[in-house]
């Protein structure tokens, strides 16, 4: 599935926020210059490794009563990034991912429980026009304010490991001598809350006094 190469998401993946002083239900979008979608998978005797790039999430997070959080993520396939272009053209090719009749990757979670210090999300994973339920072990990293945007901020991580074939990512003909079926998921993810933050203006771009409409319109204050 998410094939051979990216380096690392887990988003959306998938993310779940926590803000710094609870805020029951508060809603959050995945920061993606802080945030990354990776997975690695046996070529050969070795391990080649990839990212996706584009990227986006909302997440509704309930300190209080985790079961009624809830996450949406959308991952673009075309965004796939192996640090080689011809490979990444042959991933995108209906041999793999077949980025323009499947262009995008879908995560919609259904329920959350906790166990221990880990939030066990699930939810239907949609890739290749396959969906399937999954379980996402989602780690908080932490919480806080960021120090500029004075937005509410949390950090998450998911290890996990998927069978491409349960998604019809296998058609190409040599795969199974050169490649693995199990790819090995990587989602770091950091969140910033959506709204009492003027210098965090995400929707819309619209007016901001820090820097309206910069590099980064979902983080325009600062790096």
């Amino acid at each position: 599935m998410l094939l051979s190469h990216c380096r690392g998401l887990a988003l959306g993946i998938l993310a779940f926020v926590v803000s710094a002083s609870p805020t029951l239900g508060a809603n959050y979008s995945i920061d993606i210059a802080h945030s990354s979608v990776g997975f690695s998978v046996r070529h050969l005797v070795s391990r080649t490794t990839g990212r996706f790039t584009d990227f986006k999430g909302k997440i509704v997070y309930d300190e209080a009563n985790p079961g009624a959080s809830m996450v949406n993520a959308t991952i673009q396939i075309s965004s796939i990034d192996t640090d080689n272009e011809r490979r990444d053209n042959h991933l995108r090719s209906a041999d793999f991912f077949d980025a323009e009749k499947y262009p995008e990757m879908t995560f919609v979670s259904s329920k959350v429980e906790k166990k221990g210090e880990t939030l066990m999300v699930t939810g239907d994973l949609t890739l290749h026009g396959v969906t399937h339920q999954v379980v996402l072990p989602v780690e908080v990293l932490g919480v806080g304010v960021h120090p500029m945007t004075k937005a509410a901020v949390a950090g998450f991580q998911v290890e996990l490991t998927l069978n491409r074939s349960n998604f019809g990512v296998n058609s190409w003909t040599d795969a199974a001598g050169i490649l693995g079926d199990e790819v090995r998921v990587s989602l770091l993810v950091e969140a910033a809350a959506d709204s009492g933050n003027p210098c965090n203006v995400c929707n819309p771009c619209g007016e901001n006094p820090c820097k309206p409409c910069a590099k980064n319109p979902c983080n325009p204050c600062g790096e």
